[in-house]
């Protein structure tokens, strides 16, 4: 998927570069490498005011700039999941969801538990913003700063789970033609920023589950024993004694950072696994399907078709005929 308002055949693909490029209305950043790439799309929408979108493909790090007390940042996410790290504690967004929070109270690295990610911000500095932006619109009694004061005074972080409402607000955001962009984008974020000034936020806020950094640490390092070892069948007992975690605990912890059971995430990951293998080596199926842990060909098909869509000699077929 290449980036928004970004034609495909303008992506660089080959190798990592930190140079932006200014293209039409937008400025882009890709940094693209053997780990992922992460590319992101920023438009100018007002002053002090950006609208930037995010496509990442991989699970690395992408280093923010640091931002100071002044900035507050409105990201939402509409495929993946994104962690959030907030003064020690993590919490992680997932299809549909928004978080707010000050620059200075994000974490300075954002991490993609899932492998990829699709979303898209608003990033305010109050200090170049306007006091109010009604000087756009009539009757747009949006001030950013007491936004940021109405969502960051208190705990620094606000975190909305998937709702019809940001949906509409945020669905037509990755929709948008080229011939309106530059007017749209101004009238989408005004429509935002009102939305969240009329927000009550003691009936919209549910109590959020934050992790601490041992479990997030728990749960990353069972994710890369688990890829390491994708040959192997591993329980969660066993799991269990080499991490010196109780079974609840990790099973929890696992969960919570990567969205799905350890079972089910790791299954996922030896079929993108074997559908890269299928692409890129001339391995056998059945070679395959023993470095993903599989000791019958008949099971691993099966597995590969649930979640890829096709049988892998299906799937490297149609590869080969592009």
């Amino acid at each position: 998927m290449p980036p928004h308002g970004v034609k495909e055949n303008n992506m660089i693909t080959a190798e990592k570069t930190n140079s932006p490029q200014v293209q039409n209305d937008c400025v882009i950043h890709q940094d693209i490498d053997a780990m992922g790439s992460i590319i992101t799309t920023t438009y100018h929408v007002f002053p002090g005011i950006d609208l930037i979108y995010k496509d990442v493909h991989g699970k690395k790090n992408s280093a923010k700039p640091s931002a100071g007390k002044n900035v507050f940042e409105i990201s939402h996410c509409r495929e993946g999941r994104m962690e959030c790290e907030f003064e020690s504690e993590f919490c992680y967004l997932a299809q549909g969801d928004m978080a707010i929070g000050r620059g200075d109270a994000f974490g300075l690295d954002s991490y993609y538990p899932g492998g990829h990610y699709h979303g898209v911000s608003v990033v305010i500095d109050t200090s170049c913003a306007p006091e109010c932006l009604s000087c756009f619109l009539d009757d747009v009694n949006v001030r950013p700063q007491a936004l940021a004061e109405k969502f960051c005074s208190a705990s620094q972080y606000f975190v909305v789970r998937a709702n019809s409402c940001l949906e509409h607000i945020f669905s037509e955001l990755y929709h948008v033609p080229d011939s309106i962009k530059k007017g749209y984008f101004k009238v989408k974020v005004l429509e935002l920023l009102l939305f969240l000034t009329g927000m009550d936020i003691e009936k919209d806020c549910s109590p959020e589950t934050f992790y601490t950094k041992m479990q997030v640490l728990i749960a990353k390092k069972v994710c890369g024993y688990l890829i390491e070892n994708m040959d192997k069948h591993i329980t969660i007992s066993e799991l269990s004694q080499i991490f010196h975690v109780s079974q609840t605990q990790l099973k929890l912890s696992f969960k919570g950072v990567y969205g799905a059971s350890i079972y089910t995430y790791i299954r996922a990951q030896k079929m993108q696994a074997a559908a890269r293998m299928l692409k890129q080596t001339n391995d056998t199926i059945l070679d395959i399907a023993g470095q993903c842990g599989y000791d019958n060909g008949s099971k691993f098909a099966k597995a590969f078709r649930d979640a890829i869509g096709m049988l892998p000699n299906e799937y490297r077929s149609a590869y080969m005929e592009r």
